[in-house]
């Protein structure tokens, strides 16, 4: 593409045309082409030995016609002053960051994401740590030392997302619960916004609900899970969120968090809550046959296989 301004010859033809007294036809051309061009302006209107209101006159004649900031046109005519010519100094793309986790690490913590039901960052962190350094599992290698950060960040890429099941919305029911109104707590605390999540069916069978509260001015959130959605789940679960008990705020110190099996070993003199007969040797075979995950699998089976047995009661019964 040209830029159609052979026209102006003069530098008030110039002013007049940065002032829009005089109408141009122009298009912006590609990158390099406007180096050139402007290189030729410069060379045309001999830029070199123009005083400094009419250098003032170019420069904002270039910036018009091309686009380019004035911090631009000051660069690009300093290199023009100090060689004569114009050209693109961009090297190549400098070379990225080399990626920390790879997608075989996002595939083992989707593994280990649907086995533990996607439980909070620490809980994950730990469970990936005793992945490697109690299990020894070579997948949790780098997963055993990731911060909260960037595991948050691992579930929130792409292809975390590709690999886990989407939770389904709360379908709509015909008999109206409640009324869809917009709280106007005047500056109060205590207005509820009242949210609710499915968590999904499994071969037929009916998944959690959770219910989410927050306070319109404070912001504070309670949540909380019930088996239906309907009065006689719901009454008991709203009094034990917004009472004393449910307003209370724990805190668990990472290096604090283990199984209760390690926090029995770690106990001053542990072995003499143990009955007669018993020891740790024993007790660590049996607490270390499995791993986490496996573990996590098979009380994920067996769940199933309960939840498909009272559904198969329920419909016989009906």
């Amino acid at each position: 593409m040209t830029l159609k301004t052979q026209r102006l010859q003069t530098l008030d033809q110039i002013r007049a045309f940065v002032e829009g007294a005089q109408a141009l036809d122009f298009a912006a051309p590609a990158r390099d082409e406007a180096y050139d061009w402007i290189g030729g302006e410069l060379r045309r209107f001999q830029y070199l030995r123009l005083g400094k209101v009419a250098r003032g006159w170019m420069h904002r004649y270039l910036e018009k016609v091309t686009g380019l900031s004035r911090a631009q046109v000051t660069r690009l005519i300093t290199q023009f002053r100090a060689g004569g010519q114009i050209r693109d100094r961009r090297g190549p793309p400098s070379k990225p960051f080399p990626r920390r986790y790879t997608a075989a690490d996002v595939q083992a913590l989707v593994e280990l994401d649907a086995l533990h039901d996607t439980l909070s960052g620490p809980a994950t962190r730990k469970l990936c740590e005793r992945a490697y350094r109690v299990f020894h599992d070579a997948r949790y290698e780098r997963l055993a030392t990731i911060s909260h950060g960037h595991l948050y960040n691992l579930r929130h890429s792409q292809g975390y997302q590709r690999q886990r099941g989407r939770v389904d919305k709360t379908r709509p029911v015909q008999v109206a619960i409640g009324e869809r109104r917009k709280p106007h707590p005047g500056g109060r605390p205590g207005f509820l916004r009242v949210d609710s999540v499915h968590q999904g069916d499994l071969d037929g069978i009916k998944g959690l609900y959770h219910i989410n509260l927050v306070d319109e001015v404070t912001q504070f959130q309670f949540v909380g899970s019930v088996e239906r959605i309907s009065e006689r789940f719901l009454l008991p679960v709203l009094e034990a969120l917004i009472d004393a008990r449910g307003r209370l705020r724990k805190r668990y110190p990472y290096a604090q968090m283990m199984t209760p099996y390690d926090k029995l070993k770690s106990l001053d003199q542990a072995s003499q809550y143990l009955k007669q007969g018993v020891n740790f040797a024993e007790l660590d075979a049996i607490a270390y046959a499995r791993s986490d995950n496996d573990a996590a699998l098979c009380l994920q089976k067996a769940r199933a296989k309960l939840f498909r047995s009272i559904n198969n009661a329920q419909h016989s019964a009906a």
